[in-house]
């Protein structure tokens, strides 16, 4: 039953986020939208006591962090080959982390973690000179 309402959910909460996208002054991914608050508010809902097969946000919570890493790896396309899939290699595992720690309530952990993999991903960046250069290329072209 919980996998029927988790699906429905998913499909009401994607509907609404790409009506909204057509009055908004910003753009958000529907199916991204419709997967993360699914998941969250059965997190929510396991956390005020509900009884919530928590594999199903599990699911879900992996498909957020796998997508996350899709978008900011857009971000990151200046990186060398080898730098970018290290950055992916430690963000992917890094980011499971983080969302079972969500799951066990570990919020240090969960702390740890994001700062970890927002250092990391700071350190490859600026220790990569011609992204910056390369940025700053575009600004001169643009305007």
């Amino acid at each position: 039953m919980l996998i029927t309402i988790t699906v429905i959910s998913i499909l009401v909460i994607t509907t609404l986020v790409w009506l909204a996208n057509k009055v908004l002054p910003f753009q958000a991914c529907p199916v991204c939208a419709g997967t993360f608050l699914t998941w969250l508010w059965l997190v929510v809902a396991h956390f005020l006591g509900y009884e919530i097969n928590l594999v199903i946000p599990a699911l879900l919570m992996g498909g957020t962090v796998v997508g996350v890493m899709y978008k900011l790896e857009k971000k990151f396309s200046g990186l060398p080959a080898g730098r970018l899939l290290l950055w992916k290699v430690v963000f992917v595992p890094a980011g499971f982390a983080a969302a079972y720690g969500v799951l066990e309530q570990l919020w240090t952990a969960v702390l740890l973690v994001l700062a970890f993999i927002f250092l990391l991903s700071l350190a490859l960046l600026s220790s990569h000179g011609e992204s910056t250069g390369g940025l700053e290329k575009k600004l001169k072209d643009c305007c």
